[in-house]
Parts: structure tokens; sequence; C-alpha cells
């Protein structure tokens, strides 16, 4: 992705991660981080990712459009859009959190994609972003729909168990570990109180739909 910068902060603050913020307050404060950053992006990628899908796919009916967005803009698939344009590399971390790995962490390649598209929303508005972010949303777009992957694997197995035992899955959380900005979280999904499938995660969602995976593995 090429662009150019008429504010180069902006692109330093969303490559900035809070643990580098923490250990360099001379920067600009402990609160010169991403974080903002991202909060905008996820909102600015929420919008016009869902209206370039609109326009884009005028046969999918709502629940479809819904289930895609929410696939393109989940953790895994900004985490993968992130390696690719190469921002883990470019990240400043904290020394501890580049040693622990943070610059592969899904979590933390995932805040830096949204803050760099709160970045490029800043910088030049969003037709700017959606420009740069297009091409790369729209290989994936073809890629999750040649896969059936538009419908999550919490969803496939809910239809799954419902339609054979009659039965609707309940997920519970069982685990977390790690500090608050790296937790990991472990789910289980249940089937009339037993276990179906177990999974870890970046979130709670992402723990009960490798959960449901799994269950779903278990099938076949």
């Amino acid at each position: 992705m090429q662009y150019q910068f008429t504010h180069p902060g902006l692109l330093e603050l969303a490559l900035t991660h809070p643990s580098f913020a923490h250990e360099h307050p001379e920067e600009g404060g402990e609160e010169h981080h991403n974080q903002r950053l991202e909060f905008l992006g996820d909102a600015v990628l929420d919008f016009l990712v869902a209206a370039w899908l609109y326009q884009k796919h005028p046969d999918l009916p709502e629940g479809p459009l819904t289930r895609l967005r929410a696939t393109l803009v989940c953790t895994t698939t900004l985490a993968s859009l992130a390696q690719r344009l190469g921002l883990g590399e470019a990240l400043r971390l904290g020394r501890g959190e580049e040693e622990s790995g943070g610059n592969t962490r899904p979590a933390n390649l995932c805040d830096a994609f949204e803050a760099l598209a709160g970045a490029l929303y800043l910088d030049g508005g969003l037709e700017v972003t959606w420009q740069r972010l297009e091409p790369w949303f729209a290989q994936e777009a073809q890629a999750i729909l040649c896969a059936g992957s538009d419908v999550d694997a919490k969803s496939r197995f809910q239809e799954w168990a419902q339609a054979d035992l009659g039965i609707t899955p309940a997920y519970r959380i069982v685990d977390e570990n790690g500090p608050d900005h790296a937790k990991v979280f472990t789910a289980q999904v249940l089937l009339n109180e037993q276990v179906a499938g177990e999974g870890q995660g970046s979130s709670k969602r992402l723990a009960e739909q490798a959960a449901a995976q799994a269950a779903l593995d278990a099938l076949t």
C-alpha cells in the first residue's frame, strides 16, 4: 500500500504500542500510543466495509452481508492483513512486549491495522482510506466467499446441533491468562452439559469461535 502521509506523526502514532509509550514518556507521554486511533479506525472500517459490501453484492440479503462484514473485520483477518502490510516489523513496542513476540501477536497486529485506518482517515478522508484498503479487502472477501467461511463456526455448529440433535449449544469461559493487553481466554462449547469442543483466543468471542470449530472438527 503506497501512501504519503501529509502528517507523518499520525503514522508513527498508529504504530506505537502502549508498552512503548509507557517506557518512553519523553516522546509524548504515556498516552501517546495507538489506542485512540484504533477506536476511530474500528468505526471507519465497519462503515467502509459495510458500504462496499452493500454496493458490491446487491444480491446478498442482510444476514450474509452481516456475516461477511464480521469476518472481514475480525481480529484474525485484520491481523493477517497487518502481517501482509509489514506492520508487525514496523510496530514500536516496549522491550518486554517485543521480547515476548508482541510483533506477531494477533491482537497487536489487529490494533495496528485499525489504528492505521484511523490515521488514513484523519490524514486523507474516507475516499483516500478506502482507495488504499479496498484491494486488500476485495481479495479477502473473494477468498472468504469461495471458501464459504463467511458463515462462522458458531453459526455452523449451532445449525448442525439444532438440526441433528434439537439442542442449542451453550458456551462458557473456563480460563483466562496473561496481562490485560495480551489475555488468552479458554472457552468450551456444551451440548446438554457435555463438552463438545474447547478453544482459545485473544478475546472471549474468538475463544468461543475456536471451541465451536474444534467441535465441528470432531464431527469429521
